[in-house]
Order: structure tokens, then C-alpha cells, then sequence
């Protein structure tokens, strides 16, 4: 299997099943002599972890990094750093009933048939379970352009919507971790809350959209033909499990008006008066504040009947068993942050490269 690494200068590279002993990865690329805070560390992956709401899948992981190299007296070292993250709640004997069925909609179809085999204990290398590392990953992408703050919110979920810009709301830490649905919107966070709730009393599953913002970004990160910015923060978001779209700036809402309108005319500081730009250009940051959408699906696994198929191709009636998340965008927020952050460590890897400085003798 192909595609397990992420990251040019700054790379991660992941292993481990769902329901195997342990997941883990290594990071590779980042510089040495950066003093990691691992309570922040752990604090994004409790942000990940199932079992934390009654609106998330109960599974019951305490997500605990153990670092195994590249860290030495807190400080990052400039070796590969690798890390395990254990299971200890796996039932796997809840997907017996898929070992030759596949889910409508899910990877089981895909993955059998590309590589002749599939692990059906919780999706295996499918499983979401696998952006446990991504989180580790990003967490220390996170400190290393601690200037750059990037903040991630429920902005939907089905037709319930916050009808704000994020300029609107309150984006602190404090306010967008008060309740469960991680909404910084108070009212419409409770109608969220209770949609899910009946959904998932019905056994069925929602969907919704993310929006991420990144502020304090200085003008030009990005490469402007193969790597622009929104590109790579794009490929980013559509890797997350769910992920079905990713819009910047004023994304689709941008083709209903016209040119005139849609530019952002520049201030004599080099700011502009508005931002549908989505403080992007030509693929580099402009300094402006940069802010994108990501719509996520209902996860497919649903606890109703439904027609599908076995290996043999005989259709059945299958429903789905286990612990699963009714709605993922609770619990999907620090990955959308840690995926962020991995694009904007790389790209600060970048910086270094871009302007040539002599070398001076001491």
C-alpha cells in the first residue's frame, strides 16, 4: 500500500490498523532544539479520542503517545521521531458479520477488490482511527509556527447552520470547547446537539461542514505553479476520512458575481478591504487571514437495515454493529487543525530554502 506519507521537508509517515495492538508514526524533518509542551500534545488528541460526548462513538481509548526517539530532555533532537499510540477497547468480534459483506458506501468494496484482502475489524487502514498519528503529527507542527494560529468550528451540521462570518464569533479555545458539538455559537450549537441526538436514536448518521481559520500567516507562504497553498491544503483536508469538499475564500458563492466585485482592492499598507481572495493569491499567502470550509458526509456505517452485497455477489440484508459515530465533525476538528498545521510546517520548511544568504564566517 502506497500513500502512507504526508509532507515534503516536514514528513509523517503512519502505520497500524483500527483493531490492531497499536498504531504509530514517524516524523521526519523537524528541526532540532523545539521544546515540545506534550500537554498540549496530549490535550489534541482528548480533543480526537472517542468515547468524550454521549454524541460520538463510545469506544473507550485513552489515546496515549508513548514517543520512542528523536526527543531529548523535551526538546526535539533533529532525528526521526517516532511514536506508538496503543489500542486497548477493540471489539472486533462486532464486524464478524462483515467479514464477507460490504457496507454501501464504505471502503470494504474498494479495498478487497484493489488488494485481494481487507482487514474488517473497524475498517482496518480505513478506519479513522488512523488520524490518531496525524494529530500527533500536527501537534508539533503546532509548535513549531506557534505564531500561526489555526482555529477549527462546526459551522453545520445537516440544514442547521450558523449564519455568521467568523469575524462574528468568538474563536477562543474557551468558546468553541464549551459544549460538545465543538460550535462557538451557543443556540445554534444546541439545535446541532439535538438533531444529532434524534439521528442517532433512529440509528442513522449526519453529516456537515467544518470551517478553519488561520490567522498571524505571513506573506508568502505557498509555491505558485504545482504546490499552491490551496492546493496543498486542500489534498490535506480531502485525505481526511468523510471529506467529500473543500472550498477557500469565497469558494462557490465567488461565481455569482462579477469581477468588479469579487476583487479585493488594496489598502497603501498592502492589506486589502475585503478578503475573498481568502488570504491566498497565486497560490502564496497574501498576510491576510486565510479561511476555508470542509464538508464532511454521514459516515456510512448505520445502525438500520440495508441492501447490499457479499463477496459472492449475492444480495443480503446487512445492519451495522458496533460503537460508531453518529456525526464525525465533533471529533474531526484537531484533525482538520493537525492536517493545517502539517501543510504550514512544510511550507515554513520551504521558507528557508526560497532566498539566498550568504554564509558568514564567525
Amino acid at each position: 500500500m502506497a500513500g502512507n506519507i504526508f509532507g515534503n521537508l516536514f514528513r509523517v509517515s503512519t502505520f497500524g490498523e483500527s483493531h490492531g495492538i497499536a498504531l504509530g508514526g514517524i516524523i521526519d524533518g523537524c528541526p532540532a532544539g523545539i521544546e515540545l509542551n506534550f500537554k498540549e500534545i496530549q490535550y489534541e488528541l482528548n480533543r480526537r479520542k472517542p468515547g468524550q460526548s454521549s454524541i460520538v462513538t463510545q469506544r473507550n481509548e485513552p489515546d496515549e503517545v508513548i514517543f520512542l526517539s528523536g526527543i531529548f530532555d523535551n526538546k526535539t533532537t533533529g532525528t526521526p521521531i517516532g511514536f506508538v499510540i496503543y489500542n486497548k477497547d477493540h471489539k472486533s468480534y462486532d464486524y464478524h458479520h462483515i467479514r464477507e459483506v460490504y457496507r454501501p458506501s464504505h471502503s470494504d468494496f474498494t479495498y478487497e477488490k484493489k488488494y485481494g484482502i481487507r482487514d474488517y475489524r473497524g475498517g482496518g487502514r480505513s478506519s479513522a482511527r488512523e488520524t490518531t498519528c496525524r494529530v500527533v503529527a500536527g501537534a508539533i507542527a503546532k509548535q513549531l509556527i506557534k505564531d500561526i494560529t489555526i482555529t477549527s468550528y462546526v459551522s453545520s451540521v445537516g440544514n442547521i447552520s450558523i449564519n455568521k462570518s467568523y469575524k462574528e464569533l468568538d474563536l477562543s479555545r474557551e468558546s468553541i470547547e464549551k459544549n460538545p458539538i465543538r460550535c462557538p455559537d451557543t443556540n445554534t450549537a444546541e439545535k446541532m446537539i439535538s438533531k444529532i441526538q434524534e439521528i442517532k436514536n433512529k440509528g442513522d448518521t449526519i453529516g456537515g461542514i467544518i470551517t478553519c481559520v488561520i490567522k498571524n500567516i505571513p506573506i508568502g507562504i505557498g509555491e505558485p505553479v504545482f504546490e499552491k497553498l490551496h492546493a496543498e491544503l486542500g489534498k490535506a483536508m480531502l485525505s481526511i476520512n468523510a471529506v467529500k469538499g473543500f472550498e477557500y475564500g469565497s469558494g462557490f458563492d465567488g461565481t455569482k458575481i462579477t469581477g468588479s466585485q469579487h476583487n479585493d482592492l488594496f489598502k497603501q499598507d498592502g492589506t486589502t478591504k475585503t478578503n475573498l481572495s481568502g488570504g491566498i493569491q497565486g497560490g502564496i499567502s497574501n498576510g491576510m487571514d486565510i479561511y476555508f470550509r470542509i464538508a464532511f458526509k454521514p459516515i456510512a456505517t448505520i445502525m438500520q437495515k440495508q441492501k447490499t452485497i457479499d463477496k459472492y455477489g449475492n444480495f443480503i440484508l446487512m445492519k451495522g454493529k458496533g460503537r460508531h459515530d453518529p456525526c464525525v465533525l465533533p471529533r474531526a476538528i484537531p484533525i482538520v487543525e493537525s492536517m493545517t498545521a502539517l501543510v504550514l510546517a512544510d511550507y515554513w520548511m520551504y521558507t528557508k530554502l526560497s532566498k539566498y544568504s550568504s554564509i558568514k564566517k564567525n
